[in-house]
């Protein structure tokens, strides 16, 4: 795991804390986005955790540098920021999670083991927040379809609307009264049909392509 921050002391606790942790390795930490894209590359790390705002280079510019350089990296921003835009432009450069700096540093570490696992983690205050921006950005017209959008099965559509309410597997899982593992197999088939990489993704082009609807 590579630690991004511009605030050492934040980054130093975060490193002790995630050392506690059997099945983590802090590989690395950088104080801005361009630090990150060299350390990341000559790392190659399975997780980079990241602030927004950082000089010299921003951790959303950063973000998709990083996938880039190294597609298989999972990067999560970790901010202080909640301001929508961010959030979307930290998804549309490829971030598997958006959470903010209050979360209680219990849950830092069982939110990148999500990760690792394939899930994308947004809170669902900023899910929601997420959605108006996509609501925004569709009322603008912004809905251009180069291709035929593909068609999802009405289960898979189901999935795909919890998922954009910022749900997890499991909690798909129960409101759907489905196993986690057909869960996962749903999301792997839309990612396939749309051909995208993350659920976040998923939703942004279900939005734009007018398959979920905003109000």
């Amino acid at each position: 795991m590579l630690l991004v921050d511009d605030h050492a002391l934040f980054r130093r606790g975060l490193h002790v804390t995630l050392d506690l942790e059997p099945d983590m390795v802090v590989v690395g930490e950088a104080g801005d986005g361009q630090d990150a894209l060299a350390r990341a590359v000559e790392t190659l790390p399975d997780v980079v955790l990241m602030d927004v705002r950082m000089p010299r280079r921003g951790g959303i510019e950063a973000c998709t540098a990083i996938k880039a350089a190294v597609p298989s990296t999972r990067i999560v921003m970790l901010t202080v920021s909640d301001d929508e835009g961010d959030l979307y432009e930290a998804i549309r450069a490829g971030a598997s999670g958006y959470l903010l700096k209050d979360l209680p540093i219990d849950e830092v570490a069982s939110s990148i083991r999500a990760v690792q696992t394939g899930q994308s983690l947004i809170s669902p205050t900023l899910a929601s927040k997420l959605l108006t921006e996509f609501a925004a950005l569709a009322k603008r017209g912004d809905t251009a379809q180069a291709a035929p959008t593909p068609r999802l099965t009405a289960r898979e559509m189901e999935v795909l609307r919890l998922v954009a309410r910022g749900m997890n597997n499991r909690d798909i899982a129960r409101e759907l009264f489905i196993s986690e593992n057909t869960v996962k197999n749903h999301v792997r088939n839309i990612l396939e049909k749309f051909q995208l990489h993350s659920r976040m993704e998923a939703v942004v082009y279900a939005v734009r392509e007018k398959l979920l609807e905003i109000t």
